[in-house]
């Protein structure tokens, strides 16, 4: 159903938009969900925290695919909002162009993924979803045109029939045929892939708006100029955030596989907290865009101001929700045995949990800066989340004031977790008991001086360099 944005109370229109949105943003966060429930689940920690340690990676090349996707829909939209047919038949042809090529590209580089770098899970894990980039773009791209038209129901639809596919492949790949993580993966590109292709059947059929012809097929540099203009920066807003993410990543990577299970999961359970305010910012570029089409700036203004006020308030809910169920729905991805990781994921949550309304507020205003075409002054936040994530990356999760890498916690068996006051000496030295070369840290904790071990061992591969372990001594 086509949706006119100009009109009409804004505050209602955003929220029947936004409603479909926020459902198809939950089964999107669901599509991932389920990889990892059922790793986490059926394949154990390891597996789990190996497909934890692509998020990044992921997020790097898929944020670059699906934000361009985003942006390459924001003059659909104001093509619409300004009435103009041929306009929007005019750019939903140059997408095609422009996806045919940028979708090839990833797939083509998945080969030369250097397996050198991971744990053989998370390569096998990042092989097939980028040798599967073209069916992860098909949906989104789709999906974004029929949102510009106002239609947030119809990619709603596909996205739940094939989430329930994603499901049922999971547990047919990973654990009845036992594939192992890189199942998860197919079965993500394949559902994804499903989904898509509805959508494309239903435009064809359903909207005489997107019937292109051979005239409109022909390519047109002014209109493909217009589209890169707005989407690839706002691709690559997405992609130098990523970077961040990944020397965020690489600093967890350190703290071994327990806190990389932990961030793993604590992400999953904030992306899907996070899901409406995600909703309302796709919802504010296509009411900006459509607005902005019309010449109706005073709607995009009254709107901006509405929907903030809708995100501080659910900011304040969703704090409330994980600081009192954040470690109950990470039980949906680890065993309720794993107190250490629980304890840590609920940790992670609550600190990002205080700072919800300022990421309301990010989300509105980028949004609405890539609606009514300013991608480049969104792309500027974006470094500015580069800087901020490879700060604490660099120099605060795992490096004293002297550069050192040391553990800031260590959870004992007894269940009691003790800080470490002060590191008072380093130097390498074998492990008497485990046999492995590693350093020795000197630690005052609890007003007592100890002594623990970073054993080094190539097995882990780069990115988890080794293990911390406090070493027993025998009576």
């Amino acid at each position: 159903m086509v949706r006119d944005m100009t009109t009409g109370n804004s505050a209602k229109q955003i929220l029947k938009f936004s409603l479909p949105l926020l459902i198809g943003t939950v089964f999107q966060q669901f599509y991932n969900m389920v990889d990892s429930i059922i790793v986490g689940k059926f394949l154990g920690t390891q597996p789990f925290a190996a497909v934890g340690m692509t998020g990044s990676i992921t997020f790097f090349v898929l944020g670059l695919v699906f934000g361009a996707c985003s942006g390459f829909a924001i003059p659909v939209a104001q093509d619409f909002g300004a009435h103009d047919e041929a306009g929007v038949r005019r750019c939903v042809a140059n997408i095609i162009h422009i996806g045919v090529i940028f979708g090839l590209y990833p797939a083509n580089q998945a080969e030369k993924l250097p397996p050198v770098e991971l744990m053989q899970d998370a390569y096998d894990y990042l092989f097939w979803i980028f040798l599967g980039i073209g069916s992860l773009m098909l949906y989104n791209l789709l999906a974004g045109i029929l949102r510009s038209l106002g239609d947030g129901t119809t990619p709603l639809i596909f996205l739940i029939l094939s989430s329930l596919l994603n499901i049922g492949l999971d547990v047919l790949l990973v654990w009845t045929l036992n594939v192992g993580v890189k199942g998860a993966a197919i079965a993500t590109v394949i559902a994804q892939l499903i989904s898509g292709l509805g959508c494309l059947v239903f435009m064809i059929r359903k909207f005489p708006m997107l019937r292109l012809t051979r005239k409109d097929l022909r390519p047109d540099l002014p209109t493909i100029r217009r589209l890169s203009g707005i989407g690839f920066p706002m691709g690559l807003q997405f992609s130098i955030t990523a970077i961040g993410s990944i020397i965020l990543q690489k600093s967890v990577n350190a703290l071994g596989t327990t806190i990389i299970a932990s961030v793993s999961a604590a992400a999953k359970v904030q992306n899907l907290v996070v899901s409406p305010m995600d909703a309302f910012g796709v919802s504010m570029a296509t009411f900006a865009g459509q607005n902005y089409g019309a010449g109706r700036i005073d709607r995009v203004r009254r709107g901006v101001r509405q929907v903030f006020w809708m995100l501080t308030a659910y900011s304040l809910l969703a704090l409330g929700i994980v600081y009192f169920s954040g470690s109950t729905i990470a039980l949906l991805f680890v065993d309720a045995s794993e107190t250490e990781i629980l304890a840590c994921t609920q940790h992670f949550l609550i600190m990002n949990g205080l700072f919800y309304i300022p990421l309301g507020v990010i989300y509105v205003l980028r949004n609405t800066l890539q609606g009514v075409g300013f991608s480049k002054i969104a792309m500027l936040s974006g470094l500015f989340e580069l800087v901020a994530r490879s700060v604490m990356g660099l120099f605060v999760v795992a490096l004293d004031e002297n550069g050192q890498m040391y553990p800031r916690l260590i959870h004992w068996e007894d269940g009691k977790t003790y800080e470490v006051d002060r590191i008072l000496d380093v130097r390498p030295a074998p492990a008497a008991r485990a046999g492995g070369q590693g350093d020795r840290y000197t630690i005052r904790m609890n007003n007592q001086e100890t002594h623990i071990f970073f054993e080094h061992n190539s097995d882990y591969g780069s990115a988890i360099p080794g293990r911390w372990f406090v070493e027993r001594r025998e009576a």
